[in-house]
Formats: C-alpha cells, sequence, structure tokens
C-alpha cells in the first residue's frame, strides 16, 4: 500500500494515519507496541505525532500482515531480514484501496444472504 500524504504537514495524528490506512486507532497503536522501530513523536499532552518516515513503516506492517497474511511474528522477520524494502506502488493506489474496501463489504453482504 502507498500512502499519499500531505506534503506541507511535517506531522500527522493518530487519527489521521487510521484513516490513511482505513484501520482503528487501537491497531495502529498496537502495531506501535509490537514494533520497536515504530517510534512516533509525542507531544506535552502525550498525543502521537507520525512524521512521513512513520508512516513508511506502517506502509510497510500493514503491506506484510494486511495485504500478504503475514503474522506479527512473521512480519517482525521479514523486517529485519530486508530492513529497507520498498512496498511497491500501485498505479492508482487511493482507487484500488477504496475498490479492495468495497469488494470487502460486498462479500460480507453476500455472505449474509
Amino acid at each position: 500500500m502507498k500512502i499519499t500524504t500531505d506534503l506541507t504537514k511535517l506531522y500527522y495524528s493518530i487519527g489521521e494515519v487510521a484513516e490513511m490506512f482505513n484501520v482503528t486507532t487501537s491497531l495502529i497503536r498496537y502495531w506501535e507496541t509490537e514494533f520497536t522501530f515504530l517510534r512516533p513523536k509525542k507531544n506535552r499532552k502525550g498525543d502521537r505525532q507520525f512524521t512521513k518516515k512513520d508512516i513508511q513503516y506502517l506502509e510497510r506492517i500493514y503491506h506484510l500482515v494486511k495485504e500478504r497474511g503475514f503474522t506479527l511474528e512473521g512480519a517482525k522477520k521479514e523486517l529485519r531480514k530486508k530492513p529497507n524494502k520498498v512496498v511497491k506502488q500501485k498505479a492508482k493506489p487511493e482507487l484500488y484501496y477504496k475498490l479492495k474496501s468495497l469488494k470487502v463489504r460486498l462479500e460480507k453482504l453476500r455472505d449474509s444472504l
């Protein structure tokens, strides 16, 4: 998953990051506890401030766990083996993930019928 970020911003809130990946904020916080290299800054109030580098780490975690089906332990091992590997960018990432989300919702609807 390649996330497009606003180039003028230095920091992103956990809500913004969760929205980018279409996941909950609690999942982002959980991944933060599981992956030691993911350590966003915190402001005086304790709010997380994610940098573009943090978002790139999250892209790799998301790709391995959500798209390729790795367990967290498997993702950790993969990231240790290839720490600087870049996730391949899709031609239209926003469209791709919107369609993927729609597909999942349609499959759930079909299964409930």
